[in-house]
């Protein structure tokens, strides 16, 4: 686009960027794309005149210029409110260029300045000085809230910190995200998100910081691209503010804050949709094709649910790019190939490297990444189906992982999670559209549209109908497109506050999100009550304000811009707090104060909601779609059963009644072997244990000597032992206890070859949903062969001890073992 009066005319559009056609000025005769633009005409939704100036955030004729005007006029010096041009107007070249500009090289003007870094530093030449100051004062703001006392969280969920650790002392583990150094098993997820923790533990040594900043560091990235990915095609307050609702947003300060995978799958989701829609602008099959490579790695980061948007990606480029038919699909083909050929190689790979060459591909049945990707990570989650799961979920009267139905996205469970500005998001999708209703087809406003609104849309109904494994924090994707939605949508809106309908919108849009953060503030009605009466308060008054907007002086208007702010941020603002405040361990962690909603911190996680949560102590809560319980070490449990004693969360006493599938009676979950069992939250299960020192000398005595120094049934059982030493712990069965690796014949192996020095007691839940129930055989031949040793009320085998007659034992004391559990 034209950054000067000497720039070539763009041809491809009719319209200012989030305008309704033409506007009053000349359309352009023609479009790349074939359209034809309307002829010059006022748009008769909004009749009247151009919003006054000043125009405070959201635009002025700088902001939202006419595209087909050789010469922008920028507003007097004391009128701009310095709101510069959107990236579909101006800018320099390669910082967020307009439809009509690529990413060329740099002007003259801008290499004597430095080139992109000064571009990057200054910003664009015609914005208000105030801009970029306030983009670094949100990524600031973001990275302080999302690094604050991170080192509390410790492990945070150690299953993945223990696969950064092996990583970060094997390359062949780094490669496939193994469990341990010694292979025999993987994570139950791609690599990707696995090779930046393990690179961070190389170069920074294995402790907390080292494997939650880059987590961290991907929020501050996701905010700070999202504002550039909004900022193309409407005002820098519109990218402001979509970067301040993602930064804010529970869920995301959680997942931000975290080592799960939705961290990098969230920045890589937002770079194919800047990909995406920098192809839509000018046609080019270079960024369509990053695109899908962008897709491809959030692939190998959580396989199919990065797959979800394709679709509308796909459909958005075939609609309104500016070239011809024939050559979009091609494109698109292209950018389909980028898609599959980097998560199409690694497949390969793992698939035609014999079995006994690589590790055992955790979360499937039969050593096959395929079928982790179709069965347990892909459709066994939305219709429930998944061999070796720990439950199912359920129509709309619940199930395991809640309940399902249009509603779940606000439901007790998951509303406070991330739900605060999804009706909002809604009305503001339903604005834009039809604001852009009349644009030509190439308009980059409603590109951006159509895309992070069907974004929000196909996310939403998948995690609302899926019957499989959910969990709470899986809603983080929804705070990108949330957040692009509410800025572009009201920066829309406020171009045309003069228009009455404009202004009801505006006003309704207010009135409804100061409604729903009430709703959502009062389930937690002993939290800071003071903040839901707050927000809807000033909600209320500033939505009558915006009724006699025009007729308020300058500071006034100002006051009530700043009140709707405050509305509409300061819940999830509070909840973002509290998410920061706590440490949060575990495999399921929640966001908000204690008693909010989500599924609670199973194993330690955070908040001690549902399973008790929470290291050293008991807590009380329910178990989605269940029964009550206590938990860890104590209470009742509402799975179906026999008993389980001494049911063992961190340093948790006392005894608990229920059973738990592949437990036995006599402690721990996975197996029914020993004492107390050794695990963190749920018998190991769900929360990674914290070993005494003198458990720990037992390990390390010749540790070089073994090829694992203990083995335990359960991924989160063996992590907390083997980041304790460093030394490699064979996770049994994968995280659940349910996967087939090893064998009972294997593990015999093993022991035999003296590869294995321990058995600890304890963790996993054994065979589950048609799963293997090869941990249960080989904690029941363990028990049989071998003498226990209770140390710190942790049950040991010492595999070495009679190794010759363990390995030389009959079948028909492996049968008789496997009867017994």
């Amino acid at each position: 686009m034209p950054s000067s009066p000497t720039s070539p005319l763009p041809t491809d559009q009719a319209g200012p960027p989030g305008g309704v056609g033409a506007g009053p000025w000349p359309a352009a005769s023609s479009t790349p794309g074939g359209a034809s633009p309307s002829p010059a005409r006022r748009d008769g939704l909004y009749p009247g005149p151009e919003p006054e100036q000043p125009t405070f955030l959201w635009s002025s004729e700088a902001t939202l210029p006419d595209l087909h005007r050789p010469v922008r006029q920028a507003p007097p010096p004391d009128t701009d409110w310095g709101w510069g041009s959107t990236g579909a107007g101006g800018g320099t070249p390669g910082d967020q260029p307009g439809p009509a500009s690529g990413p060329g090289p740099a002007s003259g003007k801008d290499a004597a300045d430095g080139g992109r870094l000064a571009r990057l530093v200054r910003g664009r030449p015609d914005d208000p000085r105030w801009v970029r100051p306030a983009l670094f004062g949100l990524l600031v703001a973001t990275a302080v809230l999302y690094l604050w006392d991170l080192g509390a969280s410790g492990w945070a969920n150690a299953f993945y910190s223990a696969s950064a650790q092996a990583g970060s002392v094997s390359w062949k583990a780094m490669f496939y995200a193994s469990s341990d150094a010694g292979n025999a098993i993987t994570v139950d997820k791609p690599p990707a998100a696995m090779w930046v923790m393990a690179l961070s533990a190389r170069i920074f040594g294995v402790n907390s910081w080292s494997i939650l900043v880059p987590e961290a560091l991907m929020g501050v990235g996701s905010v700070g691209l999202l504002y550039l990915t909004v900022r193309r095609a409407f005002p820098a307050g519109a990218a402001l503010l979509a970067g301040a609702v993602l930064a804010l947003t529970p869920v995301a300060t959680l997942m931000f804050r975290f080592n799960n995978p939705d961290a990098l799958l969230v920045l890589l989701l937002i770079a194919s949709v800047y990909a995406t829609l920098r192809a839509i602008e000018t046609a080019s099959t270079r960024w369509l094709v990053w695109a899908g490579v962008f897709i491809s790695f959030g692939f190998l980061t959580k396989m199919l649910q990065a797959l979800l948007i394709v679709p509308v990606l796909a459909i958005a480029y075939l609609a309104l790019a500016p070239t011809r038919f024939t050559r979009r699909l091609w494109q698109v083909g292209a950018g389909t190939l980028g898609l599959v050929v980097p998560a199409g190689l690694f497949i390969a790979i793992v698939e035609l490297v014999p079995e006994s060459s690589r590790p055992y591909i955790g979360g499937s049945q039969h050593n096959s990444i395929l079928e982790l990707t179709l069965g347990y990570n892909g459709l066994g989650r939305l219709t429930g189906d998944e061999t070796g799961s720990v439950g199912g979920g359920g129509g709309g009267g619940g199930g395991m992982w809640g309940s399902t139905g249009w509603g779940r996205m606000f439901g007790s469970e998951i509303g406070t999670q991330v739900s605060w500005l999804i009706p909002t998001a809604l009305v503001l999708l339903v604005a834009g559209l039809w604001v852009t209703r009349r644009a030509a087809r190439t308009d980059p406003a409603r590109a951006a549209f159509v895309v992070w609104g069907g974004w929000l849309l196909i996310t939403m109904i998948v995690f609302s109908q899926m019957k499989g494994i959910f969990h709470a924090y899986y809603t983080v994707a929804l705070a990108p497109a949330v957040g692009a939605l509410v800025g572009m949508g009201a920066a829309v809106l406020w171009r045309r506050r003069e228009h009455p309908l404009a202004t009801a919108t505006l006003a309704g849009t207010l009135t409804l999100t100061a409604i729903w953060s009430y709703v959502l503030l009062n389930r937690t009605p002993d939290w800071h009550p003071w903040i839901r009466w707050a927000v809807l308060i000033i909600g209320f008054a500033a939505a009558l304000l915006f009724v006699v907007y025009r007729w308020l002086p300058r500071a006034a208007r100002l006051a009530v811009v700043t009140a709707a702010l405050v509305a509409a941020l300061l819940g999830p603002l509070g909840y973002s707090m509290a998410t920061a405040a706590v440490p949060h361990t575990g495999s399921i962690p929640s966001a908000g104060p204690s008693g909010s909603g989500g599924f609670g911190g199973m194993g330690g996680g955070g908040r001690g909601a549902a399973f008790g949560g929470g290291q050293n102590g008991t807590g009380q809560g329910t178990f989605p779609g269940g029964g009550t319980g206590t938990f860890p070490g104590g209470g009742t449990g509402g799975f179906p059963g026999g008993t389980g004693q001494n049911g063992g969360g961190q340093n948790g006493t006392g005894q608990g009644q229920g059973t738990f599938p592949g437990g036995g009676t006599t402690g721990g979950l996975g197996g029914g072997v020993g004492g107390m069992g050794g695990g963190g939250g749920m018998g190991g299960l769900l929360g990674a244990t914290d070993p005494s020192d003198e458990i720990l000398a037992l390990l390390e005595q010749d540790a070089s000597s073994y090829t694992w120094v203990a083995a335990s049934v359960g991924s989160n059982n063996a992590a907390g032992y083997q980041l304790a030493t460093g030394d490699p712990v064979m996770a049994i069965g994968g995280f659940n206890g349910s996967d087939p690796s090893p064998t009972l014949e294997q593990f015999k192996q093993y022991v035999a070859d003296g590869r294995i020095h321990y058995f600890i007691g304890g963790g996993g839940f054994g065979g589950q949903s048609g799963g293997s129930q090869a941990s249960s055989e080989i904690a029941a031949w363990v028990q049989e062969n071998f003498t226990a040793t209770t140390v710190d009320n942790v049950t040991l085998y010492d595999l070495t001890a009679s190794a010759s007659t363990s390995a030389t034992s009959s079948a028909s004391g492996s049968s008789s073992g496997s009867s017994n559990t």
